[in-house]
């Protein structure tokens, strides 16, 4: 068993408790405390009356409420404390000759951190701050380690991220990007909700590794004993959901990449899909457009915002950009001639790009160039379309020049936030498609993706021309917060273990 190190402050709140149990005084038999107001409420009800008003009603101004000690202040025979909830901070004042002597002396024998209930009645201070003046109070919690310095907070980085909780308890600013990033995705979920699209849930679980090109987690089954994949898309299902006669469905939820790790990319994160029937490329681009901006207003009360020293606007109309064009503009390469694969390979090499064993088309060159020399450059929200079909095996090809795709990526700062498609429905193609993904993945792409059998026989069923989208939410609660780590908008990062 681990021996537990405790430092001295801790050892004293321990001996504390101790002596409390020994009085039957034992706070954590405690189940439960009905409090009439939080911070917020408070504040709310009472903080337009004035000292006076307070002081000639104070019979009928009887609350609960209950929070973390946060500050301690002794003034002769009182003592000033602030005590922190979700909401925020609140200042409650108790003296000895109203609770008593001995209630007075176990007041002030609390720690910083200890969780207490009050039981008072409404007053201002000299300095017009809204108190609870303290009737009755009762420990609710005892905090057994010490916090750390309230000026500081929490300064190892690493920490911060291990230990959440108390980040979380010593950092306002902290709290309040976990709190916009759930209303990020309530405002996403109402905005879908608005235009009639269900929400659904499919499995975690997946039989076949599919959906995108990543590289999955594989975990086993005991019962079925079978391997199975932690999901890396939601598509594959939402689109049978398509087949089945659902004609606008989304999932906000976990996937999970077995991939690298950095300040953009956590194993496991957070996106939305959402499919639409009879809809295409350019439907799903306005509703990207219209839901980030929707979004963006509701949270910021401002359609732009700094971010990483660059000023963002959410402005519409945005930019959209064919993949080839911006290659064009920028490099002065123009890859709408015909060329063949080995002309392609040359003009690669004489920019040092590196040249993977599975690229067997123009097209891989094509999306290597846009990856090295075009995604950093954009800055405001730009809607890149016309993939090639090699790196688009779910994607419906082009009508008008069928190397290329109907498919787009929305990039802010040089980042991609969103990936979306005229979705293939023709079963043939879409075998033919999975089955060049085999030989990739034969050639060394280990995220290439399987074949899906069973997609392919519920597409021969029949899917309505679809248009689909998946969102990043991570990334956009990074954007709108102002984070530039996504460590820094995930509760809890994935974190190597303690020193290593």
């Amino acid at each position: 068993m681990e021996k537990r190190n405790f430092t001295e402050q801790d050892q004293i709140r321990r001996d504390k408790l101790k002596k409390m149990v020994n009085y039957g005084h034992n706070p954590f038999i405690i189940a439960k405390f009905d409090r009439t107001h939080t911070s917020k409420e408070l504040n709310e009800q009472f903080n337009h009356l004035s000292k006076e008003e307070l002081s000639t009603s104070s019979d009928n101004m009887i609350v609960k409420i209950a929070g973390r000690i946060k500050t301690f202040r002794e003034a002769g025979k009182a003592s000033f404390v602030t005590l922190q909830d979700q909401n925020g901070i609140f200042q409650v004042y108790v003296r000895n000759d109203e609770v008593g002597d001995e209630k007075y002396q176990e007041f002030i024998n609390f720690d910083l951190g200890d969780i207490i209930g009050i039981t008072g009645i409404m007053m201002k201070t000299n300095t017009e701050e809204l108190t609870v003046r303290v009737k009755e109070f009762v420990l609710l919690a005892k905090a057994l380690r010490a916090l750390p310095d309230k000026y500081h907070g929490m300064t190892d980085i690493e920490e911060k991220y291990r230990r959440r909780y108390v980040d979380l308890i010593t950092s306002a600013e902290t709290k309040d990007i976990f709190i916009k990033r759930s209303k990020i995705i309530a405002l996403m979920r109402d905005f879908f909700n608005s235009k009639g699209y269900l929400e659904v849930e499919t499995p975690v679980l997946q039989p076949i590794h599919g959906g995108t090109a990543a590289k999955p987690f594989v975990t086993h089954h005991n019962t079925l004993d079978m391997n199975f994949y932690l999901r890396v898309a939601t598509e594959l299902p939402l689109k049978r959901l398509i087949v089945g006669g659902f004609e606008g469905v989304y999932e906000i939820g976990r996937l999970f990449r077995n991939e690298g790790m950095d300040t953009r990319h956590n194993p496991e994160f957070t996106t939305v899909e959402i499919y639409v029937a009879y809809q295409d490329m350019n439907f799903m681009m306005q509703l990207t457009e219209n839901t980030i901006c929707y979004i963006a207003k509701n949270i910021l009360n401002k359609d732009e915002t700094e971010y990483d020293g660059v000023m963002i606007s959410f402005k519409q109309s945005w930019k959209r950009w064919h993949m080839v064009d911006a290659i064009k503009e920028l490099l002065g390469i123009d890859f709408w001639k015909p060329m063949t694969f080995a002309e392609a390979k040359k003009i690669a090499k004489e920019k040092k790009l590196p040249i993977e064993k599975f690229y067997t088309s123009v097209g891989h060159i094509i999306n290597l160039f846009f990856e090295e020399f075009v995604e950093d450059k954009l800055i405001q929200p730009t809607f890149i379309y016309g993939h090639p079909v090699e790196v688009s095996p779910l994607a419906k090809t082009n009508a008008e020049d069928p190397r290329f795709t109907d498919r787009f990526e929305l990039f802010i700062k040089g980042c991609e936030y969103a990936n979306a498609y005229s979705e293939l429905n023709n079963p043939v193609e879409q075998y033919e498609r999975f089955v060049s993904q085999l030989a990739e993945r034969d050639n060394g792409n280990d995220e290439a993706q399987e074949l899906d059998i069973d997609f392919i026989e519920a597409l021969e069923y029949g899917m309505p021309p679809t248009g689909g989208l998946g969102i990043g939410i991570d990334r956009l609660v990074m954007l709108l917060t102002g984070q530039d780590s996504i460590k820094d908008v995930l509760l809890f990062p994935h974190m190597r273990p303690r020193g290593k």
